[in-house]
């Protein structure tokens, strides 16, 4: 079984096997990494205002985020932050490439700073591991292996759990964990079946997920300029590269600040060579930056042979610029964004839309009063149930209803028929403008206008 997760037997794949250095921008990553794994292991038990900080549960179509409750009724507000979303990407990668592959996308800080970091502890750095994979099954190898698979599952069990109570909530997975199997026989099911998704990624996919898999990586081809700020290595300096020598003296001179070394491709997660180019499979994790840095200093070179460069600024020396496209992209973000954000601080919990019915005339009523007849959809987009009336702003006008609305179960809607009432003398038009208020726990939460139709005095 060993055998098998480690794959290590088969000709089909090169495994890669990344030194680790800590260098300056490493630790950056390292708390931004701690900072996101706190985030992501303790979200689903935030609250704001009694909601959870994240939910997305689309069983029972309902979403929340930093506490705001979204039904399907706000699809559009998905819709319309799914494209700021998707033109912030483009503008983030024309700007700064890939860096976020490398520093926030999750499947990078699950395999770099939890599972490699456990392997490196219980296996050694990189050079034992790829010994221990070419060695025979001894004792020590299937101890070794045993543990580390035994962790990796462990690991991979939190994180389905975590992810499974972004998606059910806290509650529903407290339930599944103290409760009977039998009364969660499909929660429990779901945290298996994403047990082993997790376990499968992190043991045997691994970098595939960011160089084959992962579509955004090809996507980046196409949106690069030789403006665009990228982790890369700066030829002009660096080449002729060669070994270092103390006989060189003064052909030393000759040669570039590369060492050839090789330490930019050890460290690798991925297992490019940077120095080849700007590559699809570059997460522009930094990695080869620390390490090059190293060098530099043992040599007494200055720093950032690999950095952050454009092609310009390798080739011509240019710094990176805000240039006309990025402002314009900038330009539609924000627009998108105030939007958005207007649509989202605007929305009521509450919505209710009214309607004459169509075709019907109106009737004369005892008592000097002239009657239409309405039918109103009233929407409750809060987590709680309500009890609704609805009444005219009018004092005058009297509402009887038909089906009366009731109460209205949270996230759902409910459609009410009613007779709007009123007295011949306020009628001085074929058509009068009206307005209703949705009342909720005796305040108002929204007032409509429709229009009521009667004959003229």
């Amino acid at each position: 079984m060993l055998r098998l997760l480690e794959g290590k037997e088969t000709n089909e794949r090169k495994w890669v096997y990344p030194l680790i250095r800590k260098g300056v921008l490493y630790k950056w990553r390292s708390w931004i990494s701690y900072a996101y794994l706190i985030f992501f292991f303790t979200g689903p038990f935030i609250r704001i205002g009694g909601q959870p900080l994240l939910l997305l549960n689309v069983i029972e179509r309902q979403f929340v985020i930093l506490g705001q409750v979204f039904w399907p009724q706000d699809i559009f507000l998905f819709v319309l932050a799914t494209l700021v979303f998707i033109v912030c990407v483009v503008l983030f990668t024309i700007a700064f490439g890939r860096i976020f592959c490398g520093w926030i996308c999750p499947q990078t800080i699950f395999m770099e700073m939890v599972f490699r970091k456990v392997e490196e502890w219980i296996e050694g750095d990189a050079n034992k591991r790829k010994k221990l994979d070419a060695g025979p099954w001894t004792n020590e190898k299937r101890l070794k292996k045993s543990i580390k698979h035994v962790l990796f599952f462990g690991i991979s069990f939190l994180i389905a759990n975590t992810f499974l109570a972004y998606i059910t909530g806290s509650e529903n997975l407290i339930k599944i964990i103290t409760e009977p199997i039998s009364l969660h026989l499909v929660g429990f099911a779901s945290i298996i079946v994403f047990t082993i998704a997790f376990y499968l990624v992190y043991t045997l996919v691994r970098e595939l997920v960011c160089t084959v898999i992962c579509p955004y990586g090809r996507l980046q081809e196409v949106m690069l300029d030789k403006q665009t700020l990228v982790v890369a290595y700066n030829d002009v300096r660096g080449e002729p590269r060669g070994k270092l020598s103390r006989n060189d003296n003064d052909l030393l001179n000759l040669k570039g600040d590369c060492i050839d070394c090789g330490l930019c491709v050890s460290v690798c997660p991925t297992g490019i060579d940077i120095r080849k180019g700007t590559q699809m499979e570059c997460i522009n994790c930094t990695a080869c930056i620390d390490v090059c840095d190293e060098v530099m200093d043992k040599i007494h070179k200055p720093r950032r042979l690999i950095g952050f460069f454009s092609e310009n600024g390798i080739r011509n020396n240019e710094k990176l610029s805000f240039n006309g496209r990025m402002k314009g992209y900038s330009a539609v973000i924000i627009i998108m964004m105030s939007v958005l954000c207007y649509f989202i601080f605007s929305r009521s919990d509450m919505d209710m839309t009214v309607m004459r019915s169509a075709g019907m005339l109106y009737q004369e009523q005892p008592g000097g009063y002239i009657s239409n007849i309405y039918n109103a959809e009233v929407i409750n987009k809060s987590n709680h149930n309500k009890v609704i009336t609805i009444k005219a702003e009018d004092p005058s006008i009297k509402i009887k209803y038909i089906q009366a609305p009731g109460i209205i179960n949270k996230g759902s809607g409910v459609k009410t028929m009613f007779f709007i009432m009123m007295p011949t003398s306020k009628i001085l038009q074929p058509k009068t403008t009206i307005r209703l208020q949705l009342i909720s726990d005796r305040q108002l939460v929204q007032t409509v206008s429709t229009n009521f139709v009667g004959p003229i005095n």
